[in-house]
């Protein structure tokens, strides 16, 4: 499919921002399964570009004038097509940092005892869809519910949340089950569901020796295809965020953040 994609954030203060540091993870990468053919970044001064651990774009930019308003805005076109099956290069994180639990993931005993019978016992497709299908079935898709901050255990314990919430669900059993796995951050393309512009699924590790993992996409319970675009992988919804920042000053914060993806000819 060929789609073209814009994403613009904007935030609104109560009272002037007297400094801030924003890091984006806003520019997908050109891969096995999509290829990008013009893709901009835009934010209100100049940002610098680096390549961050887990090899994706980030861009990162200094305020240090007064404001009470920022836009920062992501578009481009991209080519997709199906592909659920990914390899490192040699200097990639090694699977085995992606063992480690983070705050957002950690499963407490209950979620343990609960998933128990669905826990995969090796890093197989049919064995991680099948724990896939549980954690959908138990967790309804309630948009409002959760927030950024929310832990996997929160999720369970509510029964609730969106695709960053089954996401860490997945990934916080999946390392529990000593099965590597990482967060993914991205777009998914359904015309009939615009909500789920801003999506969020997660790779597994199905051959540590050969660095290859396969996508897996937690709220449709399916290996992941050409609707999906990924933006960048990290540990967990943090690492892979793609807006984050801190500032001082500002007062209350308004964020609106809108997303649309048409299907070009």
């Amino acid at each position: 499919m060929r789609l073209k994609i814009r994403h613009r954030t904007e935030y609104r203060y109560e009272t002037p921002v007297r400094y801030s540091i924003q890091e984006l993870r806003l520019t997908p990468p050109s891969l096995i399964g999509q290829e990008i053919h013009k893709w901009k970044v835009s934010t209100p001064i100049k940002a610098t570009s680096s390549i961050d651990t887990f090899g994706n774009v980030c861009n990162v930019f200094v305020q240090e004038s007064p404001y009470t308003s920022m836009m920062i805005e992501a578009e481009g076109e991209v080519y997709t097509q199906d592909a659920f099956e990914f390899k490192d290069d040699a200097k990639s994180v090694s699977p085995y940092y992606l063992l480690q639990q983070t705050h957002l993931t950690e499963p407490n005993e209950e979620m343990l005892e609960y998933f128990a019978y669905s826990l995969p016992k090796k890093n197989s497709v049919d064995q991680v869809l099948k724990l896939t299908e549980a954690i959908q079935g138990l967790i309804a898709y309630s948009p409002g519910q959760t927030n950024f901050a929310t832990t996997a255990a929160q999720s369970f314990a509510m029964k609730s949340g969106v695709c960053q919430d089954h996401a860490h669900i997945m990934l916080g059993l999946c390392r529990a089950s000593n099965i590597p796995a990482r967060y993914v951050s991205g777009y998914f393309f359904a015309e009939e569901s615009p909500n789920l512009a801003s999506h969020a699924w997660i790779d597994f590790c199905s051959d540590i020796d050969k660095g290859v993992w396969t996508s897996v996409d937690i709220t449709h319970a399916c290996l992941i295809d050409a609707r999906h675009i990924r933006l960048a992988i990290g540990r967990d919804y943090y690492s892979a965020a793609p807006v984050k920042g801190v500032r001082s000053g500002g007062g209350g914060e308004e964020l609106s953040a809108s997303i649309s993806i048409q299907q070009l000819p």
